[in-house]
């Protein structure tokens, strides 16, 4: 490897996780139009279902980024959770066979979700864990080496919707499945083609293998308590989480499932701070992880509408006619993933241009310029369908713009938040860490599915509301997301000087 080319794991990594998010965004695509249009369910349920398996999904790798770093190790993690996901993608496909026997479909559809969440919750915090290890220590390229491989992550989220939105999105209900199938092959090429070269690519600088199980001298924790001590800390934990859940499901319209993700996403940061083990500096280090990963939240939210309010903005109020051929909904997913691979490589030199004259913004300046971005996409929309006829479509344009503004946000937050969990997280927290940064999207996903609830349907005779204020129109509900957006950047502008010191020269 020379110093300024990259290791040849990273492009199998890259690989990997290209046809694995072809699954998961193939099967994204077509799963709420699946839901509304096959199963016939209504549009809030959708959402709402849609947002907690989102939710769930993000959740579960703080399980499978603790069972690596303490157990297994990425590698086992990795092809468990693969073979989990392909099990889940059949499941699927044998929902949308039997579509029409509701009592049939229905339960394999909940088998089918369970099945990825839990493959995705060992997959996804390893296999971007490992990216950070085939570097040297404070190795400068990390931040390009997840942007390219970022580019991996989006062209198969580019190609998911045309190959599986293509075969699923027909007008016929009976061709879901094959979209769901398409998905299924998806996830078997993946983890095929990890496990063939593992030994071979991924490795260190000095030829060690990457992701083997942990030394179990070297266990988390000094393991020195008593057992009085362990009761009396089991004791406080189960009671700071009964009082977390309570306090979510009575004052929030979260339901179980949210108000368990919410918990989970206060108390395992909690729990992984508060250990005796970690020095001062790491401590600081991973409060800045736990700050950004806050603000994170308000951009998922608001991202993760493409799969849900977005979809069926595309369906309903778009006009899709393009030169006599109607494009599906589902193609529009595509938007943001092939402009993610147009520009990665452009950002990717110009974070490179800067960093070399000392010109490159730090981590938490690029994840608010993230949030600004998004919410100007946001403010372009609610002004294209400003005062529209809810009878009226509107041109591709405004969609295409939305999505526009939000990729170049999503190039300055996404790959530089997964950098940043890597370069600030200590060795043996380092699977756990990028568990708790999914844990943000987990939260920005449940949300982003009760705020998709709120996407006004005139076919509805409820209206929805939102901090007592009626949604009538659409240009409310997208003027949503752009107050929550723009706050949140102004908020974390102010911060930055602050979460940069507590860095302690990590940029």
């Amino acid at each position: 490897m020379i110093a300024t080319g990259h290791p040849k794991g990273l492009y199998l990594l890259f690989f990997t996780e290209m046809w694995e998010r072809f699954s998961y965004y193939g099967m994204r695509a077509i799963l709420t139009l699946f839901m509304i249009k096959a199963l016939l369910l209504d549009k809030a349920y959708a959402a709402e279902l849609y947002g907690s398996y989102i939710g769930l999904v993000y959740l579960t790798p703080l399980i499978g980024g603790y069972v690596a770093d303490r157990y297994w190790g990425n590698r086992k993690a990795i092809f468990v959770g693969g073979v989990f996901m392909a099990i889940g993608h059949f499941c699927m496909f044998l929902s949308a066979s039997n579509y029409d026997h509701l009592t049939v479909a229905q339960p394999l559809l909940y088998l089918g979700l369970g099945l990825l969440i839990l493959g995705n919750g060992f997959f996804k915090p390893n296999i971007s864990t490992m990216v950070g290890q085939l570097y040297p220590k404070g190795d400068r390229r990390i931040d390009t080496a997840f942007t390219i491989f970022y580019m991996g992550i989006n062209l198969g989220a580019f190609l998911a919707p045309l190959v599986c939105g293509g075969f699923g999105d027909t007008g016929n209900a009976a061709d879901f499945k094959w979209g769901f199938l398409a998905a299924c092959i998806g996830m078997i090429i993946s983890i095929l083609s990890f496990e063939l070269l593992k030994n071979r690519l991924i490795i260190t600088p000095d030829g060690e293998n990457i992701g083997m199980p942990p030394n179990k001298t070297a266990a988390i924790g000094t393991g020195t308590g008593t057992p009085r001590t362990a009761v009396r800390q089991l004791l406080i934990w189960a009671s700071a989480s009964i009082i977390l859940f309570c306090s979510f499901y009575y004052l929030t319209e979260s339901g179980v499932i949210g108000s368990l993700i919410f918990s989970i996403t206060v108390l395992g940061p909690a729990a992984i701070i508060t250990d005796k083990t970690l020095t001062f500096v790491e401590k600081r280090r991973i409060w800045v992880i736990y700050c950004l990963a806050f603000f994170v939240i308000f951009f998922w939210a608001a991202f993760e509408q493409a799969g849900a309010s977005l979809t069926f903005f595309a369906e309903e109020q778009t006009d899709r006619n393009f030169y006599g051929m109607i494009i599906p909904a589902s193609f529009f997913q595509s938007i943001n993933a092939v402009l993610i691979v147009i520009l990665a490589p452009l950002f990717a030199l110009l974070w490179t241009f800067l960093n070399q004259r000392n010109w490159e913004p730090s981590s938490p300046t690029k994840h608010a310029l993230g949030l600004l971005f998004l919410s100007i996409g946001y403010l372009v929309i609610a002004y294209g369908v400003k005062e529209l006829d809810p009878a009226v479509k509107v041109s591709m344009m405004w969609l295409f713009s939305l999505y526009l503004l939000h990729t170049i946000g999503e190039l300055c937050l996404s790959p530089i938040g997964l950098a940043m969990a890597v370069k600030l997280a200590p060795l043996k927290f380092a699977s756990l860490l990028m568990g708790v940064w999914f844990l943000s999207l987990a939260a920005a996903s449940k949300f982003a599915g009760m705020l998709s609830v709120l996407y006004p349907d005139p076919a509805s005779a409820v209206t929805p509301r939102l901090a007592g204020f009626e949604i009538t129109n659409l240009h409310d509900f997208f003027m949503i997301f752009v107050v929550l957006s723009g706050l949140a950047c102004l908020i974390l502008f102010l911060l930055t000087k602050t979460l940069q010191k507590m860095m302690h020269g990590v940029r």
